[in-house]
Protein backbone atom coordinates (compact mmCIF):
# COMPACT_ATOMS: atom_id res chain seq x y z
CA UNK A 1 0.00 0.00 0.00
CA UNK A 2 1.38 3.18 -0.88
CA UNK A 3 1.55 6.02 1.70
CA UNK A 4 2.60 9.40 1.46
CA UNK A 5 5.92 10.73 3.14
CA UNK A 6 4.63 13.20 5.11
CA UNK A 7 1.11 14.01 7.13
CA UNK A 8 -2.00 15.42 5.44
CA UNK A 9 -1.24 15.02 1.57
CA UNK A 10 -4.28 13.31 0.60
CA UNK A 11 -6.24 15.78 2.82
CA UNK A 12 -4.80 18.41 1.09
CA UNK A 13 -5.11 17.44 -2.53
CA UNK A 14 -9.37 16.37 -1.36
CA UNK A 15 -9.59 20.48 0.16
CA UNK A 16 -7.43 21.52 -2.98
CA UNK A 17 -11.07 20.58 -5.17
CA UNK A 18 -13.15 21.90 -2.74
CA UNK A 19 -12.59 25.19 -3.81
CA UNK A 20 -13.81 24.72 -7.53
CA UNK A 21 -17.10 22.70 -6.10
CA UNK A 22 -20.19 24.11 -7.49
CA UNK A 23 -22.56 21.24 -5.23
CA UNK A 24 -21.06 22.19 -1.73
CA UNK A 25 -18.26 21.19 0.19
CA UNK A 26 -16.87 17.78 0.44
CA UNK A 27 -18.72 14.98 2.17
CA UNK A 28 -16.89 12.75 4.84
CA UNK A 29 -19.54 10.56 6.21
CA UNK A 30 -19.12 8.34 9.09
CA UNK A 31 -19.45 4.36 9.16
CA UNK A 32 -19.43 2.00 11.87
CA UNK A 33 -16.62 -0.70 11.17
CA UNK A 34 -18.49 -3.41 11.40
CA UNK A 35 -21.93 -2.24 11.80
CA UNK A 36 -24.37 -3.93 11.31
CA UNK A 37 -22.26 -6.86 11.01
CA UNK A 38 -18.25 -7.07 9.51
CA UNK A 39 -19.00 -8.91 6.42
CA UNK A 40 -21.59 -5.92 5.02
CA UNK A 41 -18.77 -3.54 5.78
CA UNK A 42 -16.85 -3.36 2.67
CA UNK A 43 -19.86 -2.75 0.64
CA UNK A 44 -21.30 0.17 2.82
CA UNK A 45 -17.92 1.91 2.27
CA UNK A 46 -17.90 1.26 -1.44
CA UNK A 47 -21.73 1.81 -1.71
CA UNK A 48 -21.08 5.93 0.66
CA UNK A 49 -17.85 6.63 -1.95
CA UNK A 50 -19.95 5.46 -4.96
CA UNK A 51 -22.41 7.92 -3.58
CA UNK A 52 -20.23 11.19 -4.12
CA UNK A 53 -18.23 10.89 -0.30
CA UNK A 54 -14.79 12.61 -1.33
CA UNK A 55 -13.61 10.07 1.92
CA UNK A 56 -14.73 8.57 5.11
CA UNK A 57 -14.31 8.21 8.89
CA UNK A 58 -14.52 4.80 9.90
CA UNK A 59 -15.59 4.70 13.47
CA UNK A 60 -13.68 1.79 15.73
CA UNK A 61 -16.31 0.40 17.98
CA UNK A 62 -15.72 1.00 21.52
CA UNK A 63 -18.04 -0.56 24.90
CA UNK A 64 -17.56 3.55 26.41
CA UNK A 65 -18.04 6.04 23.66
CA UNK A 66 -18.85 8.85 25.83
CA UNK A 67 -18.51 11.47 23.03
CA UNK A 68 -21.37 9.86 20.75
CA UNK A 69 -25.02 9.73 21.52
CA UNK A 70 -27.59 6.56 21.25
CA UNK A 71 -27.56 6.24 17.50
CA UNK A 72 -23.51 5.64 17.73
CA UNK A 73 -23.98 3.53 21.17
CA UNK A 74 -26.27 1.21 19.75
CA UNK A 75 -24.51 0.67 16.79
CA UNK A 76 -20.89 0.05 18.44
CA UNK A 77 -22.88 -2.22 20.89
CA UNK A 78 -24.48 -4.45 17.88
CA UNK A 79 -20.41 -4.24 16.13
CA UNK A 80 -19.15 -5.62 18.86
CA UNK A 81 -21.46 -8.26 19.36
CA UNK A 82 -20.67 -9.47 16.13
CA UNK A 83 -16.93 -9.33 16.69
CA UNK A 84 -15.44 -5.91 14.93
CA UNK A 85 -12.40 -4.90 15.98
CA UNK A 86 -9.88 -2.38 15.42
CA UNK A 87 -8.49 -4.56 12.87
CA UNK A 88 -12.32 -4.40 11.27
CA UNK A 89 -12.22 -0.92 10.91
CA UNK A 90 -8.22 -1.33 9.54
CA UNK A 91 -9.69 -3.66 6.98
CA UNK A 92 -12.69 -1.36 5.84
CA UNK A 93 -10.06 1.47 5.06
CA UNK A 94 -7.89 -0.92 2.84
CA UNK A 95 -11.29 -1.62 0.96
CA UNK A 96 -12.04 2.28 0.52
CA UNK A 97 -8.40 2.92 -0.19
CA UNK A 98 -8.15 -0.15 -3.09
CA UNK A 99 -11.86 1.34 -4.64
CA UNK A 100 -11.26 5.15 -4.26
CA UNK A 101 -7.33 5.57 -3.62
CA UNK A 102 -7.43 9.30 -3.67
CA UNK A 103 -9.99 9.41 -1.24
CA UNK A 104 -9.08 11.38 2.35
CA UNK A 105 -9.60 8.28 4.72
CA UNK A 106 -9.79 8.90 9.38
CA UNK A 107 -9.99 6.41 11.59
CA UNK A 108 -12.05 7.92 14.54
CA UNK A 109 -11.86 5.99 17.71
CA UNK A 110 -11.27 6.48 21.79
CA UNK A 111 -7.32 5.90 23.37
CA UNK A 112 -8.39 2.42 24.96
CA UNK A 113 -8.90 0.14 22.38
CA UNK A 114 -6.11 1.67 19.84
CA UNK A 115 -4.04 1.05 23.10
CA UNK A 116 -5.19 -2.34 23.71
CA UNK A 117 -5.16 -3.34 20.17
CA UNK A 118 -1.00 -2.15 19.54
CA UNK A 119 -0.38 -4.34 22.80
CA UNK A 120 -1.44 -7.40 21.88
CA UNK A 121 0.76 -10.18 21.72
CA UNK A 122 3.30 -10.84 18.64
CA UNK A 123 2.62 -14.39 18.02
CA UNK A 124 5.75 -14.64 15.97
CA UNK A 125 7.77 -13.85 19.32
CA UNK A 126 9.36 -16.31 21.19
CA UNK A 127 8.97 -14.67 24.33
CA UNK A 128 4.93 -15.10 25.88
CA UNK A 129 2.97 -11.86 26.38
CA UNK A 130 5.72 -9.75 24.49
CA UNK A 131 4.08 -6.87 23.05
CA UNK A 132 4.36 -5.56 19.25
CA UNK A 133 6.56 -2.28 19.95
CA UNK A 134 4.71 0.63 21.63
CA UNK A 135 0.93 0.44 21.25
CA UNK A 136 0.20 3.45 18.95
CA UNK A 137 3.53 2.42 16.96
CA UNK A 138 1.99 -0.40 16.48
CA UNK A 139 -1.38 1.44 14.92
CA UNK A 140 0.37 3.71 12.93
CA UNK A 141 2.39 1.13 11.19
CA UNK A 142 -1.21 -0.43 10.86
CA UNK A 143 -3.01 1.71 9.76
CA UNK A 144 0.06 3.38 7.10
CA UNK A 145 -0.21 -0.17 5.83
CA UNK A 146 -4.16 -0.12 5.24
CA UNK A 147 -3.59 3.66 3.55
CA UNK A 148 -5.15 5.90 7.03
CA UNK A 149 -4.39 9.63 6.58
CA UNK A 150 -5.50 10.99 10.07
CA UNK A 151 -6.49 9.22 13.09
CA UNK A 152 -9.32 11.23 15.55
CA UNK A 153 -8.92 9.74 19.24
CA UNK A 154 -11.73 11.45 20.79
CA UNK A 155 -10.34 11.12 24.17
CA UNK A 156 -6.73 12.33 23.69
CA UNK A 157 -6.69 15.65 25.87
CA UNK A 158 -4.36 18.29 23.21
CA UNK A 159 -1.62 18.61 25.94
CA UNK A 160 -0.74 15.20 25.89
CA UNK A 161 -1.26 14.29 21.95
CA UNK A 162 2.33 15.60 21.11
CA UNK A 163 3.73 11.42 21.58
CA UNK A 164 1.01 9.77 19.49
CA UNK A 165 1.25 12.80 16.53
CA UNK A 166 4.59 12.18 16.64
CA UNK A 167 4.63 8.37 16.22
CA UNK A 168 1.48 8.88 13.46
CA UNK A 169 3.43 11.62 11.56
CA UNK A 170 6.82 9.00 11.05
CA UNK A 171 4.21 6.90 9.03
CA UNK A 172 2.58 9.88 7.02
CA UNK A 173 -0.46 9.80 9.27
CA UNK A 174 -1.84 13.40 10.62
CA UNK A 175 -3.66 13.28 13.88
CA UNK A 176 -6.78 15.06 13.81
CA UNK A 177 -8.10 17.42 16.66
CA UNK A 178 -11.08 18.44 17.56
CA UNK A 179 -12.78 21.54 18.85
CA UNK A 180 -15.98 22.58 20.45
CA UNK A 181 -17.95 25.63 20.56
CA UNK A 182 -16.66 25.76 24.32
CA UNK A 183 -13.01 25.91 23.17
CA UNK A 184 -11.31 28.49 24.96
CA UNK A 185 -8.50 30.44 23.39
CA UNK A 186 -5.96 28.83 24.63
CA UNK A 187 -6.92 25.23 23.47
CA UNK A 188 -7.75 26.65 20.03
CA UNK A 189 -4.10 28.30 19.85
CA UNK A 190 -2.79 24.80 20.66
CA UNK A 191 -4.49 22.58 18.58
CA UNK A 192 -3.97 25.12 15.42
CA UNK A 193 0.01 24.64 16.11
CA UNK A 194 -0.26 21.21 16.37
CA UNK A 195 -2.88 20.25 13.69
CA UNK A 196 -2.60 18.92 10.27
CA UNK A 197 -4.70 17.36 7.67
CA UNK A 198 -7.70 19.23 9.03
CA UNK A 199 -9.47 20.15 12.20
CA UNK A 200 -13.14 19.07 13.07
CA UNK A 201 -14.95 21.42 14.48
CA UNK A 202 -18.01 19.97 16.78
CA UNK A 203 -21.21 21.97 15.91
CA UNK A 204 -22.88 22.07 19.04
CA UNK A 205 -22.31 21.24 22.70
CA UNK A 206 -22.82 17.59 23.41
CA UNK A 207 -22.74 13.81 21.89
CA UNK A 208 -23.25 12.62 17.99
CA UNK A 209 -26.66 12.97 16.53
CA UNK A 210 -29.34 14.25 14.19
CA UNK A 211 -30.26 17.31 14.76
CA UNK A 212 -32.96 20.02 13.05
CA UNK A 213 -30.70 22.75 12.71
CA UNK A 214 -27.29 24.02 12.83
CA UNK A 215 -26.53 25.48 15.81
CA UNK A 216 -27.39 29.49 15.73
CA UNK A 217 -23.55 30.56 16.88
CA UNK A 218 -21.73 28.30 14.81
CA UNK A 219 -21.02 31.20 12.77
CA UNK A 220 -18.80 33.34 15.10
CA UNK A 221 -17.53 29.56 16.19
CA UNK A 222 -15.98 29.68 12.50
CA UNK A 223 -14.48 32.59 12.64
CA UNK A 224 -12.96 32.35 15.74
CA UNK A 225 -10.94 29.13 14.56
CA UNK A 226 -10.45 30.72 11.23
CA UNK A 227 -8.65 33.74 12.65
CA UNK A 228 -5.87 31.76 13.85
CA UNK A 229 -5.37 29.04 11.34
CA UNK A 230 -5.31 28.25 7.28
CA UNK A 231 -5.78 24.50 8.24
CA UNK A 232 -8.90 22.96 6.42
CA UNK A 233 -11.94 22.75 8.85
CA UNK A 234 -14.41 20.05 8.93
CA UNK A 235 -17.81 20.02 10.65
CA UNK A 236 -19.59 17.33 11.91
CA UNK A 237 -22.52 16.79 14.76
CA UNK A 238 -25.76 17.36 14.21
CA UNK A 239 -25.42 17.39 10.05
CA UNK A 240 -27.93 14.79 8.53
CA UNK A 241 -29.72 17.05 5.41
CA UNK A 242 -28.44 18.40 2.63
CA UNK A 243 -29.82 21.76 3.48
CA UNK A 244 -27.59 21.51 6.70
CA UNK A 245 -24.77 20.64 4.19
CA UNK A 246 -25.38 23.52 1.95
CA UNK A 247 -25.89 25.92 5.05
CA UNK A 248 -22.38 24.83 6.80
CA UNK A 249 -20.78 24.49 2.93
CA UNK A 250 -20.88 28.32 2.76
CA UNK A 251 -18.54 28.83 5.76
CA UNK A 252 -16.18 25.76 6.14
CA UNK A 253 -14.98 22.93 3.16
CA UNK A 254 -16.16 19.92 4.30
CA UNK A 255 -19.13 18.43 6.40
CA UNK A 256 -19.56 15.34 8.18
CA UNK A 257 -22.60 13.26 8.47
CA UNK A 258 -22.57 10.39 10.97
CA UNK A 259 -25.90 9.53 12.83
CA UNK A 260 -28.10 10.03 10.26
CA UNK A 261 -26.29 7.74 8.00
CA UNK A 262 -26.04 5.29 10.06
CA UNK A 263 -30.13 5.33 11.30
CA UNK A 264 -30.58 4.83 7.28
CA UNK A 265 -28.78 1.57 7.73
CA UNK A 266 -29.99 0.53 10.50
CA UNK A 267 -33.53 1.79 9.00
CA UNK A 268 -32.88 -0.59 5.63
CA UNK A 269 -33.70 -4.10 4.99
CA UNK A 270 -30.47 -6.48 5.44
CA UNK A 271 -30.68 -6.43 1.47
CA UNK A 272 -30.91 -2.69 0.55
CA UNK A 273 -28.39 -1.45 3.25
CA UNK A 274 -26.05 -0.86 0.51
CA UNK A 275 -28.18 1.37 -1.94
CA UNK A 276 -29.32 3.06 0.60
CA UNK A 277 -26.25 4.20 1.57
CA UNK A 278 -25.52 5.11 -1.89
CA UNK A 279 -28.96 6.66 -2.53
CA UNK A 280 -28.78 8.94 1.03
CA UNK A 281 -24.99 10.15 0.11
CA UNK A 282 -26.39 10.86 -3.50
CA UNK A 283 -29.27 13.16 -1.30
CA UNK A 284 -26.69 15.41 0.60
CA UNK A 285 -23.97 15.40 -1.90
CA UNK A 286 -26.62 16.92 -4.19
CA UNK A 287 -26.33 14.20 -6.63
CA UNK A 288 -30.18 13.76 -6.37
CA UNK A 289 -32.74 16.02 -5.93
CA UNK A 290 -34.84 14.31 -3.50
CA UNK A 291 -35.02 11.38 -0.55
CA UNK A 292 -38.05 9.96 -2.05
CA UNK A 293 -36.35 10.17 -5.78
CA UNK A 294 -35.35 6.62 -6.97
Amino acid sequence: MSTPTEPGLRYRAAFATAESRSDGPLLFPFLTAGFPTPEETPALIEAALRGGAAGLEIGVPFSDPLADGPTHQSAYTVALSAGASVQTALDAARTARAYAPDSALTLMGYLNPFLAWGAEPDPDSSEPGEAVGRPMEALAKSAAEAGVDGVIVVDLPVDESDATREVLAQHGISLIYLLAPTSTEARIDAVVQRASGFIYLVSLTGVTGERDRVAADFEQFVARVRAKTDTPLAVGFGISKRAHVVEVGKLVPAAIIGSALTTTIASAPPHGRAAAVERYIEVVTGRRSDETSE
